[in-house]
C-alpha cells in the first residue's frame, strides 16, 4: 500500500490531505481564509502567503491525525507547485520539501490543474476514458480532452474572464461581498433565471467569453436600476451555466467522449452541477459530478494526481521550484 500526504497552498486554502493508493481519502483538511481576504474583495497575495504560513503545521498535524496513521507510513510527500500565486505556492513547496527529506521519502511536485482532473477519480477510479473534463474555477475555464491519464488536451478556453471571475466581478458591481459565487448561488434560488435574456458568447466555437456578459449585467443594472439583485443573480447565473454546459457537451460529441465531469471551484455551483447532470442524461453520456469538498481547492486531488506521477514519472528533484505560470499541457 502506498500513502501519500499532499500539500494544497496555491491560493488562499491551506489543505493537506493523506491519502492511500491514490482514491481512498484517509483525511481532508481545509483551513479557509475567505475571512481574512473579504475586507479587500479579492485575495491578498502577501496575507494569503502569511497566513500559510501561520496554519500549515498544524494543518499538517490535523490531517494524519484524522487519517488514523502513523508518520512511518507515509511513503511520499507532494504539493502543488504550479500555477497559482508564487508566495503562497513557495510555502507549501518548501514544507514539503522539508517533509521529504525529514521523514525520507520522495517529493512530488504537481500541477494544481492536473489535480482538479484527478478529483473525479477519487470517487470513479474507473471513469470511462476518454473523458472531457469541464475545469471551472476563479482563475480558469477550460475544456479538457483527458484521452488517458496523464494525457490531455485543451479543446476550448476563455479568451478573457475566466467564468469564477465573472461571477467575483458581477457579485462586487451589485455590493454582494466576496466570493461572488456562492452569494450569486444563494441570491438565484429566489430569482427567475428568465427573467433577464443577457447574452451568450461566441456560439458555435468551444472558446468561451464572460467579459461581455459581465458588461452587459452592468449596463441593464444602470438601465434598470429597480430590478431585484435575485432576478439579476438567476439570469446571469444561467447564462454562464448555458455556455459551461452546451460547449462541454459540445465537445464531448466532438472528442467521442466516453463521459463528461466537472472539476474545479464553480463546479460547486447547485445551477451547474444540476443542469449538468440533467445535460448528460439527456445526451446518453456517462457523467461524473465530484463531492463539493473536491471541486474546492483542496489536497485529496493533489495527493491522487501525486501517486500516478510517482507510479509513472518517478519523483521530483528536490532543486525544482514553484512556477505560478504553470500550463497543464
Amino acid at each position: 500500500m502506498s500513502v501519500v500526504l499532499a500539500i494544497e497552498t496555491s491560493c488562499d486554502e491551506t489543505a493537506v490531505s493523506v491519502v492511500r493508493n491514490g482514491v481512498e481519502v484517509l483525511s481532508n483538511v481545509v483551513s479557509s481564509q475567505i475571512d481574512l481576504h473579504a475586507k479587500f474583495g479579492g485575495v491578498v497575495p502577501e496575507v494569503a502567503s502569511r497566513a500559510h504560513l501561520e496554519s500549515l503545521e498544524l494543518v499538517v498535524n490535523q490531517a494524519i491525525t484524522d487519517a488514523g496513521i502513523a508518520v512511518e507510513e507515509i511513503g511520499a510527500v507532494a504539493a502543488t507547485h504550479g500555477p497559482g500565486l508564487i508566495g503562497a505556492l513557495l510555502v507549501g513547496v518548501s514544507a514539503a520539501k522539508a517533509l521529504a527529506l525529514a521523514w525520507g521519502v520522495p517529493y512530488v511536485g504537481v500541477n494544481h490543474m492536473e489535480g482538479h482532473l484527478f478529483a473525479a477519480l477519487l470517487q470513479e477510479p474507473n471513469l470511462p476514458l476518454p473523458a472531457v473534463v469541464l475545469l471551472v474555477s476563479g482563475g480558469h475555464t477550460m475544456i479538457v480532452h483527458m484521452k488517458q491519464l496523464g494525457s490531455y488536451e485543451i479543446v476550448g478556453s476563455t479568451i478573457d474572464d475566466a467564468a469564477g471571475e465573472a461571477f467575483d466581478k458581477v457579485a462586487r458591481y451589485l455590493g454582494l461581498g466576496y466570493p461572488g459565487g456562492p452569494i450569486i448561488d444563494r441570491l438565484a434560488v429566489d430569482g427567475d433565471p428568465a427573467a433577464i435574456s443577457f447574452p451568450r458568447a461566441m456560439p458555435g466555437e468551444l472558446d468561451f467569453s464572460f467579459s461581455g456578459l459581465k458588461t452587459a449585467v452592468v449596463n441593464y443594472v444602470r438601465k434598470e436600476p429597480s430590478t431585484s439583485n435575485e432576478d439579476i443573480a438567476a439570469s446571469f447565473q444561467q447564462a454562464v451555466v448555458d455556455v459551461l454546459v452546451d460547449k462541454t457537451l459540445s465537445a464531448a460529441r466532438q472528442v467521442g467522449a466516453a463521459s463528461a465531469c466537472l472539476g474545479g471551484g464553480v463546479a460547486a455551483n447547485s445551477a451547474l452541477r444540476s443542469r449538468f447532470v440533467e445535460a448528460c442524461n439527456e445526451a446518453e453520456i456517462s457523467y461524473l459530478v465530484p463531492e463539493r469538498e473536491f471541486c474546492t481547492d483542496n489536497a485529496a486531488m493533489i495527493a491522487s494526481a501525486a501517486q500516478w506521477r510517482l507510479d509513472n514519472d518517478g519523483s521530483t528533484p528536490l532543486d525544482a521550484g514553484a512556477n505560478p505560470s504553470l500550463k497543464l499541457v
